[in-house]
């Protein structure tokens, strides 16, 4: 058991380690002697925050939701008093100190809750995708010793009471979203019965036993190539990084208001939702679980947000839909539109060249036009437009910029408490994934033609891997470096570029290394039809490329249909093969025409091939596109390529027979 010290919960336990592998493992901060790392954002851990926040702002809107209709809030003195009132449930329901809390749930006030009242009470909040299988629940669940698990629903409940006898650490369930139908589970209400009946003593022995330097969550990766590791994250990690993010994204006044989608159990969600509203008493409203259904615009009109962040998918939705509409117009409309977005265009590309260029073109189309967009949108307020967890296709970016809404994109990882780099409105582009944020340190290690292993340093790194001292070791240096696995390469402007992704690299069998992202994302953007690329060509002596139609989905599983979106359906109309499904274009094998347009957006990706080994030979098209709900696709909705190539290995090979 790790040494105890009785000042918490913001004292910093004595440490020589700089990562470690044991949930009571404390480490040494990557604090520097002097400079902004230090004199801003002194330690403090995510209980003496939300308490900090509480008491300077008690009665400042904290969490918005909706309840029968109608928009409720909570403020941060509640806030603050429901969570201390859930980690003394916890407590009496034995949670025990670096203990697991699962949370499986969509993004609601008692997802905060929970995961914040698991770290009050000394325990690890740990969450799940909703999307997991239960034995992918069993996997964390089990790993982190879970002594407490909530989940949402009755769907996520099955998940839990088909693995309950194998869980021994396990000491109770709770379900916060509707009457639970099992005896051994409790409500939500039930759980706050037994929390308003504790003293606060227990709790506050536990709180000062707590280090900013010791783990409070655990986020598990993605898992795209086997089991998904158990990242650990510190309070500094945390709360250093949320401070240092709502420092460069402005969050600094009250009256701010954030909209997001992105799953809670993705750090990032749980650095930007939980904790830079807490640190500036920003209102989060929480978007429903049909978002992506066409929900998500009625909560931005509602909420009017002064900050918006959402996944890539969010953002090709919204692309996809507007698309429709505008298809739709007429030809005098369509002509002003597209005078309209030529002019911002210009005037945001002339931005990032640093030419600041306000046209009386772009004012009258900003004044007249893109304030109705906005408006239509719920974006009248909005200042900071973000996407985090995937990469977002450039041609999506180039397409909001020319509306007026330039998206900022973030890059990090689990493993660095959310974000390391950030575009910002002064200093962004299409293709860059911004700057470090200040404190961080971002090197390129073993670079060829400039660009090599992108290497991240600062507070925000990750404690280490519960239980996997090899795979700790392979992504820490004995210098605190954290390897990303990604490969990029650095401007002179100090802009960050990924190029590719070390793992994910193909080796074509003449030798050549090859990251099959970039040249990808050239097809979709040549290709706006196609929904998902998949590059292949690993061991072989060229390269070829799977592709999917854009189709729609199944409301509730997510799972893609056989029917082609309608300006998919135009578009093949267009080229003289009408078609309304995917099994019709592909019946007695795709029309001529098709093949012939597929292979022009082909031809002007080649055209652009460094080497002749880069270049793509043959292609096929795909039965179903990709999802989470059909296995392709992780949580935060990167391929995962080991799936698809197995699941589509005769197609491949036909292609090379």
């Amino acid at each position: 058991m790790a040494l105890q010290q009785h000042n918490g919960p913001d004292q910093i336990v004595p440490s020589e380690h700089i990562v470690t592998t044991r949930a009571d493992g404390r480490i040494n901060l990557r604090i520097p002697e002097s400079g902004k790392a230090i004199e801003t954002t002194p330690p403090i851990s995510v209980p003496g925050l939300l308490k900090r926040t509480a008491d300077n702002s008690p009665d400042c809107p904290a969490l918005a939701y909706k309840e029968d209709g109608k928009w409720k809030q909570i403020t941060y003195k509640e806030y603050y008093d429901q969570v201390r009132i859930c980690a003394k449930a916890f407590i009496k329901l034995g949670l025990k100190r670096h203990h697991g809390v699962c949370i499986l749930g969509f993004n609601s006030p008692e997802w905060f809750i929970s995961d914040l009242a698991a770290i009050f009470a000394g325990g690890i909040a740990v969450g799940i995708y909703t999307t997991n299988s239960s034995e992918a629940c069993y996997h964390c669940a089990n790993y982190t010793k879970a002594n407490i698990i909530v989940v949402q629903d009755q769907k996520q409940l099955d998940k839990i009471l088909a693995i309950k006898s194998r869980l021994s650490d396990l000491k109770a369930i709770v379900q916060y979203e509707g009457e639970p139908t099992s005896p051994d589970v409790l409500s939500w209400s039930e759980l706050l019965t037994i929390g308003k009946d504790q003293g606060d003593e227990e709790l506050e022995r536990v709180l000062k036993t707590i280090a900013v330097n010791e783990c409070c969550t655990i986020v598990f990766t993605s898992g795209t190539i086997g089991k998904p590791k158990a990242a650990m994250l510190s309070h500094d990690n945390l709360t250093w990084d949320a401070l240092t993010i709502s420092e460069r994204l402005e969050v600094k006044k009250r009256g701010e208001v954030l909209v997001s989608y992105l799953p809670l159990s993705h750090v990032a969600a749980q650095v930007v939702d939980i904790y830079i509203v807490m640190i500036n008493s920003a209102c989060t409203y929480f978007a429903d679980a049909n978002a992506l259904k066409g929900t998500l615009v009625d909560t931005l009109k509602e909420a009017q947000p002064t900050k918006f962040l959402g996944v890539p998918r969010v953002w090709e939705k919204m692309h996809e839909k507007m698309m429709e509409v505008a298809a739709q117009n007429g030809g005098i409309k369509q002509a002003i539109a597209s005078w309209a977005k030529n002019q911002a265009l210009e005037h945001h590309l002339n931005k990032i060249q640093g030419v600041n260029s306000n046209s009386w073109g772009y004012c009258i189309a900003s004044a007249v036009i893109f304030k109705k967009i906005k408006q239509a949108l719920g974006f009248n307020r909005c200042t900071l437009y973000a996407s985090a967890a995937a990469p977002l296709a450039a041609d999506i970016k180039r397409y909001f910029l020319s509306l007026d809404i330039p998206i900022m994109e973030a890059f990090g990882m689990s493993e660095a408490a959310g974000a390391h780099t950030l575009c910002t409105m002064d200093s962004f582009g299409l293709d860059t994934i911004g700057m470090g944020l200040p404190g961080t340190k971002t090197k390129i290690v073993n670079p060829e033609d400039g660009q090599g292993e992108i290497c991240m340093y600062g507070r925000h790194i990750f404690m280490g891997y519960l239980n996997d001292q090899e795979k700790t070791d392979e992504a820490v240096d004995s210098e605190g470096w954290l390897h990303s696995g990604d490969l990029g390469r650095i401007d002179q402007k100090n802009f960050v570029y990924i190029t590719g992704r070390l793992k994910e690299l193909i080796i074509t069998a003449g030798g050549e290394n090859i990251a099959p992202v970039p040249i990808e994302q050239l097809v979709k953007a040549e290709l706006p039809h196609i929904s998902n690329v998949f590059l292949v060509g690993d061991k072989k002596k060229f390269l070829s490329v799977l592709l999917t139609f854009k189709t729609e989905v199944e409301p509730e599983s997510g799972r893609p249909l056989d029917i082609l979106i309608p300006n998919v359906q135009e578009w093949l109309k267009s080229l003289g093969c009408p078609a309304k499904s995917v099994s019709e274009v592909l019946r007695a094998g795709p029309d001529p025409a098709l093949l012939h347009a597929l292979q022009d957006g082909i031809d002007r990706v080649n055209q652009q091939a460094v080497s002749n080994a880069q270049r793509i030979q043959k292609l096929s098209i795909l039965p179903v596109d990709f999802s989470m709900a059909t296995g392709e696709l992780g949580p935060t909705l990167k391929v995962k390529r080991n799936i698809v190539a197995a699941k589509y290995s005769d197609i491949i090979e036909r292609m090379y027979a």
